[in-house]
């Protein structure tokens, strides 16, 4: 009678630890599904802002951008693999309108709403990402590596403030 209580004790918190477990499985896997479907919109934002930009600068981060996010992505697609998850193959639905809308611009127009859209997904991006590396899984690692994502991202926004670097106009310095 004495084991029944502690076999039905130990029951219970394995099945609480196995609970806490999946549970922190489906929060790095929502952070990495994430992740992947916002470098693939990266990838495309970049090859866009090298068609549509006006400006040599616009250009340029289009470029960097497009090959920071294409390596980024590899390396979520290695930790998310990893996790057994299905990998998205593309940006998610609201981020093919984004490009979608931006797509129709060009020049000036195109210029200024890249650099806003810019600041504002990256400043989101970081802190997703900041709050993903507390996790001891491969999608904590994959968020925590500061040369490749948090410190990357962070760049990326802060050349996209820099109105020398990118015209972004008073209305993005102002949201800062």
């Amino acid at each position: 009678m004495d084991r029944m209580p502690l076999s039905l004790g130990t029951a219970t918190l394995m099945a609480i630890s196995i609970a806490n477990a999946s549970a922190k499985d489906k929060q790095s896997e929502a952070f990495l599904k994430k992740a992947i479907e916002g470098n693939f919109a990266e990838v495309s934002m970049g090859e866009l802002a090298q068609q549509n930009g006006q400006s040599d600068a616009v250009k340029s981060f289009g470029r960097m951008l497009s090959t920071d996010h294409a390596a980024a992505n590899q390396k979520a697609l290695n930790a998310a693999q990893g996790l057994g998850m299905n990998l998205p193959s593309g940006p998610n639905a609201k981020q093919k309108a984004d490009h979608d809308k931006m797509a129709t611009m060009s020049g000036e127009s195109f210029d200024k709403m890249f650099a806003s859209h810019m600041v504002a997904d990256h400043q989101k991006d970081i802190a997703e990402y900041k709050k993903a590396s507390k996790s001891k899984d491969a999608a904590g690692e994959y968020a925590i590596r500061p040369d490749r994502h948090i410190a990357k991202a962070s760049g990326h926004g802060k050349i996209v403030e820099g109105r020398p670097v990118i015209n972004a106009g008073p209305e993005v310095s102002n949201r800062l």
